[in-house]
Protein backbone atom coordinates (compact mmCIF):
# COMPACT_ATOMS: atom_id res chain seq x y z
CA UNK A 1 0.00 0.00 0.00
CA UNK A 2 1.93 3.49 -1.33
CA UNK A 3 0.49 6.61 0.85
CA UNK A 4 1.54 9.74 -0.57
CA UNK A 5 2.34 12.36 1.54
CA UNK A 6 0.69 15.78 0.93
CA UNK A 7 1.38 19.10 1.95
CA UNK A 8 2.02 22.55 0.80
CA UNK A 9 4.23 25.41 1.78
CA UNK A 10 3.99 28.87 0.40
CA UNK A 11 6.59 30.52 -1.11
CA UNK A 12 9.38 33.14 -0.20
CA UNK A 13 8.92 35.70 -2.95
CA UNK A 14 11.70 38.71 -3.73
CA UNK A 15 12.08 41.17 -6.37
CA UNK A 16 15.44 42.56 -7.04
CA UNK A 17 17.25 44.47 -9.63
CA UNK A 18 20.39 42.29 -11.52
CA UNK A 19 21.43 45.59 -13.82
CA UNK A 20 20.95 48.88 -12.61
CA UNK A 21 19.85 51.11 -15.19
CA UNK A 22 22.15 53.28 -16.86
CA UNK A 23 21.05 56.30 -19.20
CA UNK A 24 17.40 55.06 -19.64
CA UNK A 25 18.95 51.85 -21.23
CA UNK A 26 16.76 48.49 -20.37
CA UNK A 27 17.57 46.90 -16.62
CA UNK A 28 16.63 43.60 -15.52
CA UNK A 29 14.04 42.83 -12.31
CA UNK A 30 14.42 39.15 -11.16
CA UNK A 31 11.61 37.78 -9.14
CA UNK A 32 12.89 34.96 -7.09
CA UNK A 33 10.47 32.14 -5.50
CA UNK A 34 11.90 30.29 -2.71
CA UNK A 35 11.29 27.13 -0.57
CA UNK A 36 7.57 25.99 -1.61
CA UNK A 37 6.22 22.63 -2.49
CA UNK A 38 5.00 21.18 -4.47
CA UNK A 39 6.21 22.08 -7.40
CA UNK A 40 3.45 23.34 -9.79
CA UNK A 41 3.79 27.16 -9.85
CA UNK A 42 2.70 29.85 -12.06
CA UNK A 43 4.91 33.31 -12.01
CA UNK A 44 3.97 36.52 -13.98
CA UNK A 45 4.65 39.81 -13.85
CA UNK A 46 2.46 43.31 -14.50
CA UNK A 47 2.95 46.90 -15.19
CA UNK A 48 0.79 49.05 -13.73
CA UNK A 49 -1.67 46.19 -12.97
CA UNK A 50 -1.28 44.89 -16.99
CA UNK A 51 0.27 41.61 -17.65
CA UNK A 52 3.73 41.27 -19.39
CA UNK A 53 4.02 38.64 -21.82
CA UNK A 54 7.49 39.81 -23.49
CA UNK A 55 10.68 40.08 -22.62
CA UNK A 56 9.89 37.72 -19.61
CA UNK A 57 12.34 34.81 -19.17
CA UNK A 58 11.98 31.73 -16.32
CA UNK A 59 13.80 29.39 -14.85
CA UNK A 60 12.54 25.50 -14.60
CA UNK A 61 11.64 24.75 -10.79
CA UNK A 62 14.73 23.60 -9.55
CA UNK A 63 14.57 21.05 -6.67
CA UNK A 64 16.39 22.51 -3.31
CA UNK A 65 17.86 18.99 -2.50
CA UNK A 66 15.13 19.71 0.48
CA UNK A 67 11.89 18.83 -1.04
CA UNK A 68 11.61 22.62 -1.69
CA UNK A 69 11.54 23.91 -5.04
CA UNK A 70 12.77 27.45 -6.36
CA UNK A 71 12.20 29.32 -9.31
CA UNK A 72 13.52 32.54 -10.97
CA UNK A 73 11.65 34.68 -13.26
CA UNK A 74 13.40 37.52 -15.63
CA UNK A 75 11.81 40.66 -16.79
CA UNK A 76 13.87 43.03 -19.03
CA UNK A 77 12.25 46.25 -19.12
CA UNK A 78 13.29 50.55 -19.41
CA UNK A 79 12.66 52.59 -16.63
CA UNK A 80 9.39 55.05 -16.47
CA UNK A 81 8.82 57.11 -14.09
CA UNK A 82 6.20 56.37 -11.19
CA UNK A 83 5.28 52.68 -12.98
CA UNK A 84 3.86 49.68 -10.53
CA UNK A 85 5.84 46.53 -11.38
CA UNK A 86 4.86 43.69 -9.51
CA UNK A 87 6.10 40.00 -9.81
CA UNK A 88 2.78 37.38 -9.34
CA UNK A 89 3.05 34.34 -7.76
CA UNK A 90 -0.19 31.56 -8.04
CA UNK A 91 0.69 28.43 -5.76
CA UNK A 92 -1.59 25.71 -3.95
CA UNK A 93 -0.47 26.94 -0.72
CA UNK A 94 -1.63 30.47 -1.35
CA UNK A 95 -5.74 31.37 -0.96
CA UNK A 96 -5.09 34.27 -3.36
CA UNK A 97 -2.18 35.48 -5.48
CA UNK A 98 1.09 36.63 -3.68
CA UNK A 99 1.62 40.04 -5.53
CA UNK A 100 5.03 41.59 -4.59
CA UNK A 101 5.84 44.95 -5.62
CA UNK A 102 8.87 46.12 -6.83
CA UNK A 103 10.61 49.07 -4.04
CA UNK A 104 12.94 51.08 -6.29
CA UNK A 105 14.16 52.81 -3.08
CA UNK A 106 17.91 51.84 -1.59
CA UNK A 107 17.55 48.39 -0.66
CA UNK A 108 17.99 48.09 2.88
CA UNK A 109 21.63 46.02 3.41
CA UNK A 110 23.01 49.52 2.06
CA UNK A 111 20.84 51.71 4.08
CA UNK A 112 22.53 49.64 6.89
CA UNK A 113 26.18 50.09 5.94
CA UNK A 114 24.94 53.76 5.04
CA UNK A 115 23.42 54.10 9.23
CA UNK A 116 26.58 52.10 10.35
CA UNK A 117 29.15 54.33 8.60
CA UNK A 118 27.39 57.58 9.93
CA UNK A 119 27.50 56.09 13.50
CA UNK A 120 31.30 55.42 13.13
CA UNK A 121 31.70 58.65 11.62
CA UNK A 122 29.94 60.78 14.55
CA UNK A 123 31.74 58.22 16.78
CA UNK A 124 35.38 58.78 16.10
CA UNK A 125 34.44 62.92 15.43
CA UNK A 126 33.51 62.91 19.75
CA UNK A 127 36.26 60.71 20.65
CA UNK A 128 38.46 62.92 19.00
CA UNK A 129 37.01 65.69 19.73
CA UNK A 130 37.36 64.77 23.78
CA UNK A 131 41.03 64.04 23.10
CA UNK A 132 41.08 67.70 21.62
CA UNK A 133 39.09 68.79 25.13
CA UNK A 134 41.47 66.40 27.65
CA UNK A 135 44.84 67.96 25.97
CA UNK A 136 43.96 71.12 26.19
CA UNK A 137 42.69 71.25 29.86
CA UNK A 138 46.02 68.75 30.69
CA UNK A 139 48.31 71.17 29.06
CA UNK A 140 46.82 74.43 30.76
CA UNK A 141 49.00 76.61 32.97
CA UNK A 142 52.20 74.90 31.73
CA UNK A 143 55.29 76.65 29.65
CA UNK A 144 57.11 75.07 27.56
CA UNK A 145 60.84 75.89 27.95
CA UNK A 146 63.30 74.67 24.99
CA UNK A 147 66.05 72.93 26.20
CA UNK A 148 69.28 73.64 24.31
Amino acid sequence: MSEKLQFDVAPTVRVHLVAPPAGGHAAMLVCSVYDFYPKKIKVSWRRDGQEVSHDVTSTDELADGDWFYQLHSHLEYTPRSGEKISCVVEHASLKTPLVKDWDPSMPEAERNQIAIGASGLILGLILSLAGFIYFQRKSRGRILVPTN
